[in-house]
């Protein structure tokens, strides 16, 4: 299904207000029934993890998301979407990631929201080091088989 929605794409130091990037959204829409929004936040790993750090390529980084989110305004039946991704040092319960699908329905939301979230959690190219509590170097920490299982789902039959 083509739509004429354009994605917003950021990625960014700076931390985010949710309640004012669905307001942005859907400001003077009458056509949107439904908003679906995911926060994704860093945890503290029961107090093993200080700060997670997130690096990227810039520009890479925002193609990569843009073209998975065209992907789902084609495949859904969006009004609006905006995706944005901190980069930099995240301390334990501040932000990451947040994605905001808009659809005149909820399930197209929901699932436009889900598919983004499975895409920038197993494939979005950001490289996460953890800085552990107690002072230690942490690792870095790569995509889960089951990360990349919930994005395999998605594939469309012949990829």
């Amino acid at each position: 299904m083509a739509s004429a929605v354009v994605p917003a794409i950021r990625v960014q130091r700076e931390d985010f207000d949710i309640a004012a990037e669905i307001a942005v959204l859907t400001k003077g829409r009458a056509d949107i029934g439904a908003v679906v929004t995911f926060s994704g936040l860093c945890r503290d790993e029961e107090g093993a993890l200080a700060a997670l750090e997130l690096e990227h390529y810039p520009g890479m980084a925002e193609a990569e998301i843009g073209r998975i989110a065209a992907e789902a305004v084609e495949r859904w039946p969006l009004q609006g979407l905006s995706v944005i991704h901190r980069h930099g040092k995240i301390a334990p319960g501040d932000n990451i990631v947040l994605v905001v699908a808009a659809s005149a329905h909820r399930q197209a939301a929901f699932e436009a929201a889900n598919f983004l979230m499975d895409y920038l959690k197993s494939r979005a190219p950001f490289w996460k080091k953890e800085h552990r509590a107690d002072g230690s170097e942490g690792g870095w920490v790569g995509a889960k088989d089951a990360d990349d299982e919930a994005a395999d789902r998605w594939k469309k039959s012949g990829e």
